[in-house]
This record gives structure tokens, C-alpha cells and sequence, in this order.
């Protein structure tokens, strides 16, 4: 059977460093992969390393993919070009994680987010361009003013996406019912005050649910929903939610359990799929050798899973698991003293 090809893209700043630590361990557990490795974003040629990147993904099976600050300019294409609509960051506590919560065992859920429009396709520009258009507030009941000096910005929100996204969490929640979960989506939006936009979301998110009658089905306005991200956060199994709210809300919900340095995630398409971390590029780190790789080695075994290779993603993620069970090679934001290639040869170890 053909190795599986893999591009990765270490990202800017301190993530390349988190990456080498991730690609440690994938090379100790002598995997049937070819991996296509690009430099950090910092020595792209721009426009030259950008095209031969764009040619790898297209070649590849998946993209393990660091974090940009917009040096590494192929997210846009690994988002956008390969359609990938879902993104998927799961909210799981493991035992040694430094949870702010007094009683975060059993936290187990995932965030789908739709990933392709909303506030995101960046649609702004001088409220004075508005002028011709008229427009009228529901809220305020009148026009709008456009005489004043501001910038708007488009939301949008389609039913074909909404579709999509949810049946996709619609699916996830089967599996994980199949497996012993709840079999629960919960819908998110504010679609109390956008009634149009977020209603739609609303709106289409029920009518694809009630597709899957074996599924429990719950709706919330996002600022409740963020409450409960917080105070019951056992609850909850399968969310999903437009494109803005989930980026903030999961961002929340890793606080939770311990952090952004703990939180993986996957984007997901009907033919392509990548893997990251959540978190950023932590510049003020770049270079002291003690960013957390945690989030990009659970990303890690995501795509593993991904690819087919389900035993191997388990070996990966009960390693991670007991490194931190064991607690003695943690990095400075978990509460230890170890640094990045400490945390990834602790894990080696568990292998």
C-alpha cells in the first residue's frame, strides 16, 4: 500500500517550534507517510514558495499546518481553495491539564464551526459607500445615517453552507453516539437580534437536524451559549455555530479546560482536510524554546485518524495523555518546567 503524503507548513514565529516538536515524535513512530516540509514563513519567497506550496497540497492527502501570522500565505488556499468548510476543534480535558475549573474531568465536546463566510470574507469599507443603497434599521426604524465617518462590514450567512455544516456536525454526533456519546447538536447564534442572517442559520440548522430523529437537538443565543460554556460545559457534545462566534466561543471553551496551548484542531471538506493548532504564533515566545506543542501533536493525531491510520492516532494521543497524567514534563503555561523538545521526548518515551 502507497505511503500517504502529507505538506507540512511550521508556520511564523514560535510555531515552527511547536512543529519541530511534533514532527519528533511522528518520525519516532515510524509512520507509512512521505511528509513534504516546507520552511518556516519567515524564509518563504514570497509568491515562489507560495505557488510550490499550493502545487504540494494539491498532491497531498492532508497539510499539517502551524499557525501564520501572515507570513505562510497558503491558509487562504488550504481554506478557500480546497472548500474546507468545517472546522472542527474538540474541547476534551485530560487529567494534568491546568484547568481553571474546580471540577473539569469528563469535559468532552466539539465545536463545529462553519469556516468559509460570516464576518470572514471581509467584505468592509466607508459607511459613506452605503449612501446609495438606502438603507433601513429594523431596530432603529429609519435609514441608516451614512453621513457619518465609519467602516461597515458585510455578515453572510447561506443556506447551502448552513446545510452543509450542520449536517456535518449531524454526523459527527452520530459517531460519537455510536461510541458510547450523547448523540446532542447544539446550535448557537444571536438569532434573537439578527433575525434574518442568524435565523437562517437557525432556521436550516433545524431542518437538517430533524433529518436525524436518533439525534437530541438543543438551541441557544450565543451570549447564553457562552455562559454555559462555561458553567456546564458536561453537557454539551456536538455545537455548531457560525463562522465569528466560533472562533471566539472555542477559544473560551480551551480556556477550560487549560489553555489555547492545549487545543488541536481539523477543517474539514467533502475532498480535503487539514490539521492545526488554535492558538497563535506566540512572537513574544519565538525562540525560548517553550511553547507548548501539545496543541499541534493532538492536531497530529487528528490527521492521523484522518488518513485512515486510527490505531496510530490512539498510540499518539494515549502517549500525550499519560506525559500528562505522570506530570513531570510540562511546559511553563501547564504549570512545569520543561521545555518544548523536553515535553516532545517525554512523549517519545510513552510511545
Amino acid at each position: 500500500m502507497a505511503n500517504k503524503k502529507v505538506v507540512v507548513l511550521p508556520g511564523d514565529d514560535a510555531a515552527p517550534e511547536g512543529m519541530n516538536a511534533t514532527m519528533e515524535v511522528l518520525r519516532a513512530m515510524r509512520l507509512s507517510i512521505d511528509f513534504d516540509e516546507f520552511p518556516p514563513g519567515e524564509r518563504w519567497v514570497r509568491g515562489e514558495t507560495d505557488a510550490k506550496a499550493r502545487a504540494a497540497i494539491d498532491n497531498s492527502d492532508t497539510t499539517l499546518f502551524g499557525s501564520t501570522s501572515g507570513k505562510t500565505t497558503s491558509i487562504g488556499y488550504l481554506r478557500w481553495g480546497k472548500q474546507t468548510y468545517a472546522n472542527v476543534r474538540p474541547t476534551r480535558y485530560l487529567k494534568g491539564f491546568r484547568s481553571p475549573l474546580a471540577r473539569p474531568e469528563g469535559i468532552d465536546y466539539l465545536i463545529v464551526r462553519e469556516n468559509l463566510e460570516d464576518l470572514y470574507l471581509g467584505l468592509e469599507g466607508p459607511l459613506g459607500d452605503l449612501a446609495p443603497l438606502q438603507l433601513k434599521s429594523r431596530i432603529l426604524r429609519g435609514p441608516l445615517d451614512t453621513s457619518r465617518r465609519g467602516i461597515y462590514a458585510i455578515k453572510v450567512i447561506t443556506e447551502a453552507a448552513t446545510r452543509r455544516v450542520v449536517e456535518f456536525a449531524c454526523q459527527l454526533a452520530m459517531k460519537r453516539k455510536r461510541a458510547g456519546g450523547k448523540g446532542k447538536v447544539t446550535v448557537t447564534s444571536k438569532y434573537n437580534m439578527l433575525h434574518e442572517s442568524d435565523g437562517l442559520f437557525r432556521k436550516v440548522a433545524e431542518e437538517t437536524v430533524a433529518t436525524h430523529p436518533e439525534i437530541t437537538y438543543e438551541q441557544f443565543i450565543v451570549d447564553d451559549f457562552a455562559r454555559r460554556v462555561v458553567a456546564s460545559p458536561h453537557d454539551l457534545d456536538v455545537v455548531v455555530l457560525p463562522n465569528l462566534y466560533g472562533d471566539i466561543l472555542s477559544d473560551a471553551a480551551a480556556g477550560t479546560i487549560g489553555g489555547l496551548g492545549v487545543a488541536p484542531s481539523g477543517c474539514y471538506g467533502d475532498n480535503y482536510a487539514y490539521f492545526e493548532s488554535v492558538h497563535g504564533t506566540a512572537p513574544d515566545i519565538m525562540g525560548m524554546g517553550i511553547i507548548n506543542p501539545t496543541a499541534s501533536m493532538l492536531a497530529a493525531a487528528m490527521m492521523l485518524e484522518y488518513l485512515g491510520l486510527k490505531s496510530e492516532a490512539a498510540r499518539l494521543d494515549d502517549a500525550i495523555r499519560k506525559v500528562y497524567a505522570e506530570g513531570r514534563a510540562l511546559t511553563p503555561d501547564q504549570g512545569g518546567k520543561s521545555g518544548t523538545i523536553d515535553f516532545a521526548r517525554a512523549v517519545i518515551d510513552a510511545l
